[in-house]
């Protein structure tokens, strides 16, 4: 299978039409928990809040902020919070704290997207570890993050009746032989028949481009009377090798219109665009203030173009260039501490 990845302003186009961050990898047992002493990885359903959550960012998921520092950080929100201090909701209280987390969370939004009659819906997890399926082991991770992604959406709905389409047949013998106590049933988009009447929810693992009529085909069928819920996680349905003429734009206008993306998680050089269903889009951008953490930009009804995200982050720049960082009135401060020291010492 040809390998793609998507693009920084649409999610299905591949790495050379794009100006998306470089692939940063990470073992599939990291957990970004681990750096800020939080042990929770599952989020409740309607509401992510966390008093004492410090969210790392996307684009530096092997960490560039120390264990000691994140764990000192903890512990002064922890004696604030004993002290009696009232914290407010932070803007970046909705992001996940590590990719398991994001999993378990677009999970929850498909579940309640199909909950409350939706058909067709699209998750996507824009991660350079997701994307770049050509390196060592790449698609051993990517089942596995897939496997959670199921689990809670059968968890959340309650659903015994869920089916799980993978690219191609390999794939697909080689996980069942894997997962025998799975709740979900296991095809292909190979195969003859990869839904079964007796489905109720199908979700395709990384469909493919090259399988776009494979796709368009099963679609078709859960669109029958009942309609069946359909959820694509993580599609590739446009690469450079199909070029971005006629047929992209007809697949854009014709096809993925008719999809809503429930959940979107995507790291940018100046902080993240995010989607959580039933929320509306999130563009954040870096604290200054405070490394690792988020503050939230704007919120909109739909997907931010290439256009609007230059113009938010520098509409932001240029307020923040307006007023000194937290830091330099700290070191102010100091500085006329010292200064008075020295008088008062003399």
């Amino acid at each position: 299978m040809a390998t793609s990845s998507f693009c920084s302003h649409c999610c299905y186009c591949s790495p050379s039409n794009c100006n998306s961050t470089p692939p940063i990898r990470f073992p599939s047992s990291f957990s970004l928990s681990s750096l800020h002493g939080s042990s929770r990885t599952q989020l409740p359903s309607h509401h992510f809040v966390s008093l004492t959550k410090t969210h790392v960012k996307f684009d530096k998921f092997e960490g560039d902020a120390s264990l000691e520092d994140s764990n000192l950080q903890m512990r002064q929100q922890q004696d604030d919070e004993e002290q009696g201090f009232l914290q407010e909701e932070e803007d970046d209280e909705c992001l996940p704290s590590d990719l398991e987390g994001a999993v378990r969370q677009s999970g929850q939004a498909s579940a309640s997207f199909v909950s409350s009659g939706g058909t067709r819906a699209i998750v996507e997890l824009l991660i350079p570890q997701l994307q770049f399926l050509d390196d060592e082991g790449a698609q051993g991770e990517l089942w596995d993050v897939s496997r959670i992604f199921l689990d809670t959406l059968i968890e959340e709905t309650g659903c015994q009746r869920v089916r799980a389409i993978f690219p191609d047949a390999g794939a697909a013998a080689l996980l069942k032989y894997r997962w025998q106590d799975a709740a979900f049933g296991f095809s292909s988009l190979t195969d003859r028949k990869p839904v079964e009447d007796e489905d109720e929810i199908v979700v395709m693992v990384v469909p493919d481009y090259q399988m776009l009529e494979s796709v368009q085909r099963v679609a078709s069928l859960l669109a029958d009377d009942p309609p069946r819920p359909l959820i694509m996680w993580n599609p590739r349905l446009i690469s450079e090798d199909v070029g971005v003429g006629v047929n992209v734009r007809q697949l854009r206008r014709y096809f993925l219109r008719t999809f809503s993306v429930v959940y979107s998680m995507r790291p940018t050089a100046s902080g993240a665009v995010f989607r959580c269903y039933p929320g509306l889009w999130k563009v954040f951008y870096d604290d200054k203030d405070r490394p690792g953490r988020y503050k939230l930009a704007k919120e909109l009804v739909s997907r931010p173009d290439a256009d609007e995200l230059e113009f938010i982050f520098g509409d932001v720049q240029e307020k923040l260039d307006e007023r000194p960082s937290l830091f330099a009135k700290a070191a102010g401060i100091f500085s006329s501490l010292n200064r008075f020291m020295r008088v008062i010492s003399k």
